[in-house]
């Protein structure tokens, strides 16, 4: 899923190419994206486009009249740039058509999630934002409230759109393995060293992706987004060497398909965390420190 780097990314790109700009039309290829009845998606129409924001990881795109267009792209939602008319085939669920070029909203798989909806209206708009915390730019007291507003494990606390704003499961295993801390350590238990760590690397890790990745994009348009990157530390990386430490990366499944990856040298004193699956078929014999599985 996009996360809080790759929307603002995202907007980055079509600052240039569609703010200011007539959206002429919206063409729908597949009537089961629109998520919304009124006002009717005509609406938009002739309308110029007057802002662009990020809403957690929606992208909000502002027309004249306090219109807006809601676009969640889920998990595997995308957004390319092509030529006036211009289509993507099969993908392909809305093409938003400007004087200078369509903005295609592409989905791949057979499970369509992402979604279009129209707003009319600011209090209409705010009806979907979650409510997380925006991190960027967040003091420490702020932030520190936020997550601790009930106790989570860190995992969970930093990917709760409820509570943080932009991130998802690749990103939080960055911020933890960054601030060296577990993935499944108590908000509660949290010192004040350690919420400073925590505030530090989620600024230090979002701010430095963001702008990594408008500085790939130059003035072209993000084309990969992935949660899988090749310079990530820990996430992605499983059995792989740490960057840091050279200890090989851990993996956890929990709560069905869900995944935390680790540095157990550098997060959990050497400790692995117990997979629910694994650790109930071998029991005894599942290891429980880095030398056991070595």
């Amino acid at each position: 899923m996009p996360e809080l780097p790759d929307i603002e990314t995202y907007l980055h790109c079509l600052r240039p190419r569609i703010l200011g700009q007539t959206l002429q039309q919206v063409r729908l290829s597949s009537p089961f994206v629109l998520r919304s009845v009124e006002p009717p998606l005509g609406a938009a129409h002739d309308r110029s486009v007057v802002s662009l924001q990020r809403l957690g990881k929606r992208i909000v795109i502002g027309l004249e009249g306090e219109l807006f267009l809601v676009l969640h792209l889920m998990i595997a939602g995308r957004l390319r740039w092509a030529r006036p008319g211009g289509s993507a085939g099969k993908p392909m669920l809305a093409a938003f058509d400007f004087p200078a070029g369509a903005l295609l909203l592409t989905e791949a798989g057979t499970r369509k999630r992402a979604a279009l909806h129209v707003v009319q209206g600011v209090a209409g708009l705010q009806a979907h934002d979650p409510g997380g915390l925006e991190p960027l730019g967040s003091e420490l007291a702020a932030f520190r409230a936020a997550l601790s507003r009930t106790n989570h494990t860190l995992k969970r606390a930093l990917t709760d759109s409820h509570l943080l704003s932009g991130v998802g499961n690749a990103y939080s295993d960055e911020i933890l393995h960054a601030a060296r801390l577990s993935p499944f350590k108590q908000t509660s238990q949290l010192d004040d060293a350690q919420w400073r760590a925590l505030h530090d690397a989620t600024l230090q890790v979002l701010g430095r992706w963001t702008e990594r990745l408008k500085q790939e994009v130059g003035d072209g348009f993000l084309e990969q987004v992935t949660a899988f990157r090749e310079d990530f530390a820990v996430h992605g990386r499983f059995r792989q060497p740490c960057p840091v430490c050279g200890a090989l990366v851990q993996r956890i499944v929990y709560a069905q398909k869900n995944e935390a990856n680790y540095c157990a040298a550098c997060q959990t004193g050497g400790r692995l965390l117990a997979d629910r699956a694994l650790s109930r078929l071998l029991k005894d014999d599942w290891p429980r420190t880095l030398e056991e599985l070595e």
